[in-house]
């Protein structure tokens, strides 16, 4: 009996020492603060096991916690706690290639998107016109002539469109119509004729395009610059607003970072001066343009790097884009138009392999547009030279639409990150084997093959080529079809993305190619806490229901920039 007493009041005195434990171990948990938690939702963290946790807590910006719900909400007291009954929340989307100034100035000029026919795009700028009656110069931007083929008679080629029905509409005021893809132009003669353009110009990595002797008014790659200097420049306000009107878009779309290719050095400074003022809460990783003032300025700066701005890319033109038959091919477009043309690199490798060790010394990433096959021949050819073998100086091919099959082991031998565009697929599809022909377009898309040599690609849109919306980058990753949901048994779906790398190319693999995982990419502690709260789980919603999910949060830093 006392044997058992003395092991009753070991054992009370135990589960009381464990209470007040316990007890006390509660109380300094619950003392942990933050400024808000979420919890109730089902978090796709991204990370390194592709775990799905239930709450997170955030403070000064930052992720303190994330696991499961009673975990975080014993531990954490915030004044603001959210329950997300339910939904989903994934890392904030990175856009690894995009034009995010551009696209903002396009929406001060005329949406040519999804027009029908060029009586359409015509009556689209008389339209602009009555709107904007004090406007000195029409700008118009977004036109496709594959869209109208499309859409009449898909067995009729339709070539560019000539300005002679633009002269009549607007004989005295200057008209530019850009194309979807920024790589060509539609000019009227009134800036042929400011320019000093004639049948006679001529311009290397480029072309003005004359038939019968005639001007027609279009001018592709290279050839924009002839109207470049002449053209209105935008102002400081006018650019302001353009970077607001796309930063609202963006969030709205669950983008929290965007790689904006080919900026300005005044550009760069602007965007600092916005995020300092705390306007501009978007991060961008800027890459910047091929222009000597930019060189001239960070070879001797450096690299620049703060919470919310990254300069240490320059973005280069190999050659142009296949839309406008400006894409260099090792063999000619197999279209009827054109069978003797292999379209054009921009400039002489020599160019890129000096800008190459430029920027090699100086510890910059190059990042540069390639499209045909030949243009990414000659990059790669670049880009090994100066590398010599496996490293990290993540250089990157933008777009790496069409490969031939000898080169694509190039990517992994020397650490080249494709950074591709799943959409551009799904856009080009219904004409591009007329570019390329059936054969050869079995080595365009290829992005479960480029994702195989690194084990990643980033994933962006080239907005505002395509839409800004990562949903359509998801879909057309995954299901390879487009947003009316053709082919329904999908495009090369040899190439497709599992929904897992979708969602890494979005997030952690952008990340990656921009240097920043140490900062974003993944839902962990110690990283911004930067987020997007869906209505539907990517991972598992049908496949033909992922265009339907709706963008209800998007977190920047622990602040909601868009939804409530």
């Amino acid at each position: 009996m006392t044997f058992m007493l003395e092991k009753y009041k070991k054992a009370k005195f135990f589960f009381a020492s464990l209470f007040f434990v316990v007890l006390f171990s509660s109380c300094h948990f619950k003392n942990k603060e933050a400024d808000v938690i979420y919890h109730n939702a089902k978090i796709y963290t991204v990370d390194g096991d592709f775990s799905i946790q239930e709450a997170i807590a955030i403070k000064d910006g930052k992720i303190v916690a994330i696991g499961a719900e009673r975990e975080i909400l014993n531990e954490y007291k915030a004044p603001k706690v959210v329950d997300c009954q339910k939904r989903f929340i994934y890392p904030g989307f990175i856009d690894a290639h995009c034009h995010f100034l551009y696209y903002g100035a396009g929406l001060q000029n005329a949406d040519l998107t999804h027009t029908k026919s060029f009586e359409e795009v015509v009556e689209r700028m008389v339209q602009h016109q009555k709107k904007h009656p004090n406007k000195t110069w029409l700008t118009g931007v977004g036109w496709d002539q594959n869209d109208w083929k499309l859409s009449t008679d898909s067995t009729t080629v339709v070539d560019f469109p000539s300005n002679d029905v633009l002269n009549k509409s607007f004989p005295n005021i200057p008209v530019v119509l850009i194309r979807v893809d920024g790589h060509a132009v539609l000019v009227n003669q009134k800036v042929l004729d400011l320019a000093g353009i004639t049948a006679a110009s001529k311009v290397d990595g480029g072309l003005v395009e004359v038939k019968n002797g005639k001007l027609t008014g279009i001018l592709i790659d290279n050839a924009l610059k002839l109207v470049e200097g002449i053209a209105p420049k935008q102002n400081d306000a006018e650019k302001t607003q353009a970077l607001l009107d796309a930063q609202a878009r963006c969030f709205a779309a669950g983008l929290t970072t965007v790689d904006d290719a080919g900026l300005m050095l005044s550009d760069v400074q602007l965007i600092k001066q916005l995020q300092d003022e705390g306007k501009l809460k978007m991060r961008i990783y800027a890459m910047m343009a091929d222009a000597e003032e930019n060189f001239a300025h960070y070879m001797k700066h450096g690299i620049d790097t703060t919470d919310y701005l990254t300069v240490r890319a320059f973005k280069f033109f190999a050659d142009g884009s296949l839309g406008s038959r400006g894409a260099c091919l090792l063999n000619p477009y197999a279209d009827i138009l054109n069978k003797s043309d292999y379209g054009f690199i921009i400039k002489d490798k020599t160019y890129y392999s000096m800008r190459a060790e430029q920027l090699y010394n100086k510890g910059f990433q190059m990042c540069t547009h390639a499209i045909g096959d030949s243009a990414n021949r000659v990059m790669l050819q670049v880009y090994a030279d100066v590398m010599k073998g496996v490293n990290d100086n993540r250089w990157r091919i933008e777009h790496a639409q069409v490969i031939h099959k000898n080169d694509l082991s190039l990517f992994a031998q020397y650490s080249i990150i494709p950074s591709i565009q799943p959409t551009h697929a799904t856009s080009d599809m219904p004409w591009a084997w007329e570019r390329l022909g059936r054969n050869r377009l079995a080595r365009a898309y290829v992005y479960q093959e480029l994702k195989q040599q690194l084990g990643m690609v980033a994933l962006g849109t080239d907005f505002p080529v395509e839409d800004i919306s990562p949903l359509k980058t998801f879909y057309a990753a995954v299901a390879r079809k487009d947003n009316q949901g053709k082919p329904s048994e999908g495009f090369q779906m040899e190439n497709a993305l599992s929904r897992e790398d979708a969602l890494r190319g979005m997030t952690i693999w952008a990340a990656i190619s921009n240097f920043e995982e140490q900062k974003k990419g993944t839902l962990e502690i110690g990283k911004f806490a930067d987020f997007v709260m869906l209505d539907q789980d990517l991972m598992k919603v049908a496949e033909d229901k992922i265009l339907n999910t709706q963008v209800l949060m998007t977190v920047s830093g622990g602040e909601i920039v868009f939804g409530n």
